[in-house]
C-alpha cells in the first residue's frame, strides 16, 4: 500500500510486464504527428531496424536524415512486407505524417517497395 501511494505521488511506476522497455511515444494517445499534413518521400533506405514494437527505417530527404516509424512486424508480414524486402540502398516511397515539432520523423501510413504498396495502418 505504501509503495502504491509513493508511486502515485511520484506519477511513476517501475517497468513491469510487456511494457518494460517500450518507448513512451508508443504508449500514449498524445498526437505528435501532424495528421493535417501528408509527406511523401521517395529515397533509398540508409538504415533498417526490423523489430517490435514498430519497425523503423531511415532515409536521407532534403539534406537531412529522417526516421520513419513503420508498423509492428506482425502486421507488416501479414500484409506482405517481409524483412528481406527492406534492404539498405533499396529505394522506397513512403507516405505518412511528419512530427508537429519539426523533428525529422514521420509515421508511415503506407510504403511502396518493388512496385508493391503496403498499407501499414
Amino acid at each position: 500500500m505504501a509503495a502504491q501511494a509513493l508511486y502515485a505521488a511520484l506519477s511513476w511506476a517501475p517497468p513491469q510486464g510487456w511494457q518494460a522497455g517500450i518507448e513512451a511515444r508508443y504508449l500514449g494517445r498524445i498526437e505528435v504527428n501532424d495528421a493535417d499534413q501528408t509527406l511523401t518521400i521517395e529515397a533509398p533506405l540508409t538504415e533498417v531496424r526490423y523489430r517490435n514494437p514498430h519497425a523503423e527505417v531511415k532515409v536521407d530527404y532534403q539534406g537531412a536524415s529522417w526516421e520513419v516509424v513503420l508498423a509492428p512486424v506482425s502486421r507488416m508480414e501479414s500484409r506482405g512486407l517481409a524483412k528481406d524486402a527492406l534492404a539498405v540502398g533499396k529505394t522506397v516511397t513512403i507516405v505518412g505524417y511528419p512530427r508537429k515539432d519539426g523533428t525529422h520523423e514521420v509515421r508511415a501510413e503506407r510504403i511502396t517497395v518493388d512496385g508493391k504498396t503496403i498499407e501499414l495502418r
